[in-house]
């Protein structure tokens, strides 16, 4: 079971960092301190309605998209991605060059 806390962190991290915002940045953009955005991102705090409220505005999104699941996995699979295809890439540059792992082992 997912908890909402951590739900509710990674998404907005999520969806500041899609944003460009900084935790300073949005501090600024719903009135609180960049210590209280950080304690919420780190699972510490949580958030009244009123400040998840004017967090998803700032971040321009409906309160309920802070707490759905498939932004997570969304960021996850991505990053995911990306480390597969930079690992594949350098695989297959060592094999274009002749300095394969198993080429390697064998000499």
């Amino acid at each position: 079971m997912t908890r909402l806390r951590t739900v509710l962190a990674g998404n907005m991290r999520v969806y500041r960092n899609e944003s460009g915002f900084s935790q300073q940045k949005l501090a600024e953009l719903v009135g609180t301190a960049p210590n209280y955005i950080a304690m919420i991102e780190g699972e510490k705090r949580f958030p009244t309605d009123t400040m998840l409220e004017k967090i998803a505005s700032a971040l321009q999104r409906e309160p309920c998209e802070l707490f759905a699941i498939d932004p997570i996995k969304k960021k996850w699979q991505e990053n995911l991605l990306v480390e597969l295809t930079d690992f594949i890439t350098e695989k297959l540059k060592d094999e274009k060059n002749g300095t394969s792992e198993c080429q390697t082992r064998n000499s």
